[in-house]
């Protein structure tokens, strides 16, 4: 019994005086030699919001394929109209976008411009 109290006493204190890290930093990039070759990554996601109540709609969605990528993103703009972006990406090509509007822009009506009002008062 002493035996069993006497290890985990010491096992405690062990725990007890474990260095535990008190500041972090960046991580340091990764570095080849020419013998090593970088692996694209291939991935893909998607997301979307939709809020009925101010009328905000967003998504986007990209997928990558090793060097090959491709995606889209739309934007529910403020004049109503929703802006979709249609984007690849294929090696040295650079980036390729297409962008289309869906909709009709509507503005509200204009009004002749007034200062606001201000009352001032004397000391």
């Amino acid at each position: 019994m002493n035996m069993k109290v006497l290890f985990l006493v010491g096992l405690a204190a062990v725990v007890a005086t474990e260095k535990v890290p008190t500041s972090y930093s960046a991580p340091q990039p990764i570095r080849y030699d020419s013998s090593e070759e970088l692996v694209p990554s291939n991935y893909g996601y998607d997301w979307t919001v939709q809020d009925g109540d101010s009328g905000n709609a967003f998504d986007h969605q990209e997928a990558r394929e090793e060097y090959n990528i491709q995606g889209s993103y739309t934007v529910q703009l403020p004049d109503g109209r929703l802006q979709r972006v249609t984007y690849y990406v294929d090696g040295d090509s650079g980036f390729v976008a297409e962008v289309t509007y869906e909709g009709e822009a509507r503005y509200p009506e204009s009004r002749e411009y007034q200062p606001p009002q201000t009352q001032y008062s004397s000391p």
